[in-house]
């Protein structure tokens, strides 16, 4: 006996993502598509609105073509007539929806999360967010290489093509709140300018050294936003005031800093390790922002780096993009960054509801596992007659909730997959307890 499932009807019913269409509803997605023009002039065995969903459902299952994607969007709808469209078909498809409708629909869910009264999202009243890029390979066809380029490194150059990506993460649910992307010849100075516009007062934006430009803190001062950005030990930075916690106050250009220098020792089982910081913000006084507090903020950047592992290790596996053309690339990328988006909206929401819940407890993995699984049941599309606030995907979140999560005590060691056997004795993978001491330096005269 065949169940009911609760989708759209007709040639729209394989259009969905799961329990995942309650944070990207169809009404959205048919807004985005008249908005950008892409809506069907008469209804297809793949109207535009299931294609948007397929190119969802291609980001929940990178590893698959796009017929085996089609299968897992159909797997669920017991009784419904669907069509079964060749791989031809699927292709032509995506090209006639082209990019727009993607990037329209991330600009539509970007943001840091609602809710923002939740554990672990403001520091002092001010949204702690973060800027930084990474490389992801792309297909090795003509037309990639044509635009994207290899990227050089010590075993010889990369097997792939690579665009570089930037993204602004809110730190504390590391959702994505803006992203830029494009060729790898291009710098991360080059492209972070372009993160500006969606920054604000209430923001504090945590760099790690390459970022700090003075054109780029100009640029997000200018949006009244705050920096915390850590410098070379060696840059000259003149002592304009001394402050009693040990900081000082200088100039970057025109713009008035702060300068805090510090010593932090990590002591684990393995040894200890002494490294010296300095840090400059535009949080100027040292008694509404003392100085201890604001290193203890910078270990938050290290948020940005764990979105790009779940982007690119947990979500992709590891794996190149699929698309062989330019445009099929920014098409896949939006896709993935929207899929990103909505999972990371879902688990914001999960931990929302109980009150207290700090967000790094949620998992990610059970996150995606029970989109995919959702996904192919055609489950949870519609919430129905009783408010369901967290879902399926939200209560098995809260059941298998993670522990607190543990001091970050190793720079990342590599930005993109390598091979295992060049990556050998690169890594250590030892997990042990760290305890931090902190000693805060002042200028010599």
């Amino acid at each position: 006996m065949s169940r009911e499932v609760a989708v759209a009807a007709g040639a729209f019913a394989p259009g969905h993502l799961g329990e995942l269409t309650r944070i990207v509803p169809f009404e959205m997605v048919d807004e985005v598509l008249a908005d950008t023009g892409r809506t069907q002039q008469r209804i297809r065995a793949l109207p535009s609105r299931v294609v948007v969903y397929l190119l969802l459902g291609g980001a929940l299952f990178p590893g698959l073509g796009w017929q085996q994607v089609w299968q897992r969007l159909t797997a669920g709808l017991d009784g419904l007539p669907t069509a079964t469209p060749t791989a031809s078909a699927l292709a032509q498809a995506r090209k006639r929806l082209g990019t727009r409708p993607l990037r329209h629909l991330f600009d539509l869910l970007r943001g840091p999360a609602a809710g923002l009264g939740i554990t672990g999202t403001r520091w002092r009243g001010l949204v702690v967010c973060a800027i930084d890029g990474t490389l992801m390979a792309v297909p090795d066809s003509p037309t990639n290489q044509a635009e994207f380029t290899r990227h050089r490194c010590n075993n010889g150059g990369a097997g792939y093509p690579s665009l570089r990506l930037l993204v602004l993460v809110a730190c504390g649910t590391r959702t994505i709140m803006d992203a830029v992307f494009g060729p790898a010849t291009d710098g991360e100075t080059t492209y972070a300018p372009r993160l500006v516009r969606s920054l604000r007062e209430d923001m504090i934006v945590l760099l790690d050294r390459n970022f700090a430009v003075q054109a780029l803190i100009e640029a997000i001062t200018s949006r009244s936003a705050h920096v915390l950005v850590r410098v070379k030990e060696n840059r000259r930075l003149p002592v304009l005031r001394r402050f009693p916690d040990g900081s000082w106050l200088s100039r970057i250009g025109p713009v008035a800093v702060r300068v805090v220098c510090c010593e932090i020792t990590i002591s684990t089982s393995q040894g200890r390790r002494t490294g010296a910081y300095r840090l400059v913000t535009t949080l100027t006084d040292p008694f509404t922002h003392p100085a201890g507090e604001l290193i203890g903020l910078y270990h938050e950047r290290w948020e940005v780096e764990t979105t790009y592992l779940e982007i690119k290790s947990t979500i992709l596996g590891g794996r190149v993009l699929r698309a062989r053309t330019p445009a099929g690339v920014a098409q896949e990328v939006f896709a993935v960054l929207v899929t990103y988006q909505v999972l990371r909206l879902a688990m914001a929401d999960a931990t929302a509801s109980r009150p207290g819940t700090d967000p790094d407890r949620a998992s990610f993995s059970i996150a995606l596992n029970t989109a995919r699984d959702l996904v192919i049941q055609a489950a949870g599309v519609f919430s129905g007659a009783v408010i369901d606030l967290a879902g399926t995907i939200g209560r098995r979140i809260l059941a298998a909730l993670m522990p607190d999560r543990r001091i970050r005590t190793r720079p990342r060691v590599v930005k993109r997959a390598i091979s295992r056997y060049n990556a050998r004795g690169t890594v250590d993978r030892t997990t042990y307890r760290a305890t931090i001491s902190v000693h805060i330096l002042t200028p010599t005269p």
